[in-house]
């Protein structure tokens, strides 16, 4: 009986991995199969990027996921990554594949609510070291049934190093622009980032609703 059970269990977790696992698209995609390792079995529209206890000033992200009609789209993952304050990205010895520790554990998913919605809490990440790359959060949308794909990533318009010269190479408007003028109330950072789901994505086919 118990053999049964665990076999029974095996074949759940295969089917519920093969239906998360959508196809990649908007290729050359770093980091696109990774979004899928740890990702909880429950999503909730707001989750924590870095816990509270991570150094750094607070920031809030908020936005809506949008579909090709300009309409808030439910049931859309965003899962997001970046680095601490002073531009790492803090790495676990305990994570084995390469991509996703790479991508270190300042990392979360949510699912967007009846209205298109999301949230992260997290902390204003750093720039790289000795870098002139700008501040930024990494964004990976994942449409469950359709694809899988990166968007622009957050960049904040007060961050000195995002000139235009920065702009023009690094922003592609991919699922809209990740450009955001970050605004503070009572020590926190509050950001808003809409993603416009498969613009500019090659390949991008809208789900069937």
């Amino acid at each position: 009986m118990r053999t049964f059970v665990v076999i029974l269990l095996s074949l759940l977790w295969i089917t519920a991995s093969a239906q998360t696992r959508v196809p990649v698209v908007g290729l050359p995609c770093e980091g696109c199969d990774a979004v899928f390792d740890g990702m909880p079995a429950q999503l909730n529209s707001r989750a924590r990027i870095a816990p509270k206890s991570e150094p750094g000033e607070p920031m809030i992200v908020v936005g809506k996921a949008l579909n090709a009609n300009n309409k808030p789209q439910a049931g859309v993952i965003v899962f997001a990554y970046q680095t601490n304050s002073r531009g790492i990205y803090p790495e676990s010895p305990a994570v084995r594949d390469p991509e996703t520790r790479r991508q270190g554990t300042l990392r979360a998913w949510v699912r967007t609510d009846s209205l298109g919605r999301y949230a992260f809490d997290t902390i204003r990440p750093g720039s790289y070291p000795s870098s002139d790359l700008p501040q930024h959060i990494h964004f990976h949308i994942i449409e469950p049934g359709c694809s899988t794909y990166y968007i622009d990533d957050i960049m904040f318009r007060d961050d000195p190093k995002l000139t235009p010269a920065q702009i023009r190479r690094i922003a592609k408007n991919r699922g809209g622009n990740g450009i955001s003028m970050p605004v503070r109330r009572d020590g926190i950072w509050y950001v808003t980032r809409d993603i416009h789901l498969g613009e500019d994505i090659p390949g991008h086919r809208a789900c069937r609703s």
